[in-house]
């Protein structure tokens, strides 16, 4: 799983409001969208402005499951070009468990988008990972978080 790959650069605020919906949601799983800008064609770097909270709609485990309908990630891409950014990745919460990838991860994740896991342990958040899908689609590489702070 490691082996970082690239820098996902978290405008201020925006990992706060990750940690508290991880709270808020816990025990179970949180999940949204992650809207931004792309710096190169390759996805390298990427901006995080804004973070767009999803219900999650797994219905059976969302201990430790979650699931974004498709419907929401439509919404996500349309609130995105109304603001002039793009969806570059996805967040969701691992309730009592470390921020590093599942197997489930692994095999629900689309190449491309950056993924933020925040750890989440007796409800209190622990702390927050980023992750991109190798390019064999078997396993995660751990991306560098910037955390850029307002003036």
């Amino acid at each position: 799983m490691r082996g970082v790959r690239g820098v996902v650069k978290v405008a201020g605020g925006v990992l706060e409001s990750l940690r508290r919906h991880a709270r808020g949601a816990y025990p179970e799983e949180c999940c949204g969208a992650l809207l931004g800008r792309v710096a190169d064609a390759g996805g390298q770097e990427r901006t995080v402005l804004a973070a767009l909270p999803v219900e999650n709609a797994e219905r059976r485990a969302r201990e430790r499951r979650y699931l974004v309908p498709a419907a929401a990630v439509l919404a996500a891409e349309a609130d995105a070009r109304s603001r002039g950014l793009d969806v570059v990745g996805f967040y969701h919460s691992h309730p009592d468990a470390p921020a590093e990838p599942s197997a489930y991860d692994v095999e629900h994740a689309w190449p491309w988008y950056a993924y933020l896991i925040v750890g989440v342990r007796g409800g209190e958040p622990a702390g927050v990972s980023a992750w991109r899908l190798a390019e064999d689609r078997r396993r995660f590489q751990e991306v560098r978080i910037i955390e850029e702070r307002e003036p």
